[in-house]
Formats: structure tokens, C-alpha cells, sequence
């Protein structure tokens, strides 16, 4: 395989731009919003240009304290983005998805960049970002449906066994098809970025597995830890 990457210029990202601007035209010509999605790829560029600028500054600087630093602003956001679909986003649901989240995250990320992968030194910027982002972004999304289904469910009357049980299976759907779906319906992100970046199949293949299993793993562990927390003294863990 040729391990050379293909620079992308400037004009070849403003013509992959074409289909965006297509699509554009249609929305404001039947008046379908087309002002939400001028503003929505807007707020994208600038913000996936403002992080490059931000990662080439955290991946020079090689410093643990930035890494850890990096990754509680992870876990802090991730826990308040995750209670937002509920009505009542109080403190105690907030601990509830950092602690739920922070748990399953960390542990998980240890797991896999200090034990699967090796990472040397252990907190080397170009694996525990990406990863930490992956791994806490699997999980808030989790915690999130888990957190609305098993809020719906014990407003319809249901029992918190049954709640907790729902919400589980409810939460996880999204994570479980992409199991089913990954290599025959698509190619996630990281494996084609590999490859692209001349990287053999096999081996980005096998980096995918870790990332579809850590995925799963820390998805169904932090759902769990936040709904037991949630429901804790209602019924037995």
C-alpha cells in the first residue's frame, strides 16, 4: 500500500462544497429552511476549522496536563448535552450522566489505548483525543435516549423494572444495527480514513473492530450505570 496522503487543497474543498450549495438552492427555493442549513454548514466549517488550529496546538505541546484537561471538557459537555431531551435537566440528572459516562468512558479508554493499543507514551495527544472523543460520544448519545425512553416510559405508568429494562434495549438500537450494518452497508469513518490514508484494509479493518467493540461496550456500561443511578432505592441493581 502507498502510505502517501493526498494533500487535499483549498479549491478541491471548496468544490466539495458543490452539493451543499445544490441542495441549498432546492431548500430556498420551496422555502424549506434553507436559512437553518446556511447557518448549520457555516457553524461546521468554522468549527472543524477552529479545532484543526486547536489540535495542531495540543498535539505540539505533548503535555499531559493539556490531555487531561482536554478530556474533561469532553466528559463536562458530553454529560450536558446527553440530559437534554429531558424536561426536568436538573443537578442531580447532570451528576447522574457525568458520573454514568465519566465511569464508562474512562475505564473504556484506558482499556483501549493503554492495554489494546499500547500507547506510548500514555498520554500521546494523537490517540487519546480521538478516541476519548469516539469513546465519550458513543456514550453520551446512549445515555441520552436511555435517559428520554426510560422518562417516557414512567410517565406512561410503567414500573422502574420495566423502565430500566426498555430503556436499555431502547437506548442501544442504534449501536447494536450499526453492528450489523458495519462492512456490509457501509464503512465507518475511521476505517475509510485509514485507508485513504494508504493504510492495508486488514489493518484499518482490525482497527475497526476495537472501535465498533468499544463503541458497544461503553455504550451499554454507561447506559446502565445512569439508569441504575437515576432509579437507585426503587428497586433492587
Amino acid at each position: 500500500m502507498n502510505p502517501v496522503v493526498h494533500q487535499l487543497t483549498w479549491q478541491g474543498l471548496a468544490l466539495a462544497f458543490v452539493p451543499t450549495v445544490v441542495v441549498i438552492a432546492i431548500l430556498f427555493r420551496w422555502s424549506a429552511g434553507a436559512q437553518t442549513a446556511i447557518y448549520a454548514t457555516l457553524r461546521m466549517l468554522i468549527q472543524l476549522l477552529l479545532i484543526g488550529y486547536v489540535l495542531v496546538y495540543i498535539f505540539e505541546a505533548d503535555q499531559p496536563a493539556i490531555i487531561v484537561a482536554v478530556i474533561v471538557i469532553m466528559l463536562l459537555s458530553a454529560s450536558w448535552i446527553a440530559i437534554r431531551p429531558l424536561q426536568h435537566r436538573g443537578r442531580r440528572a447532570y451528576l447522574h450522566a457525568l458520573a454514568a459516562i465519566s465511569v464508562g468512558g474512562l475505564l473504556t479508554l484506558a482499556l483501549v489505548s493503554q492495554f489494546v493499543i499500547g500507547v506510548e507514551p500514555w498520554f500521546s495527544p494523537r490517540y487519546l483525543v480521538p478516541l476519548g472523543g469516539m469513546i465519550f460520544a458513543a456514550a453520551m448519545n446512549t445515555v441520552s435516549l436511555a435517559a428520554e425512553r426510560a422518562h417516557a416510559e414512567r410517565e406512561r405508568g410503567a414500573s422502574c423494572l420495566e423502565a430500566r429494562r426498555v430503556a436499555l434495549q431502547a437506548s442501544l438500537i442504534p449501536t447494536v444495527n450499526s453492528l450489523f450494518a458495519v462492512g456490509l452497508v457501509t464503512l465507518p469513518g475511521m476505517m475509510t480514513g485509514q485507508i485513504l490514508s494508504g493504510i492495508s484494509p486488514l489493518v484499518a479493518a482490525k482497527y475497526q473492530i476495537v472501535v465498533m467493540s468499544m463503541i458497544f461496550g461503553v455504550s451499554g456500561l454507561s447506559a446502565a450505570i445512569f439508569l441504575v443511578l437515576e432509579h437507585r432505592g426503587r428497586y433492587e441493581i
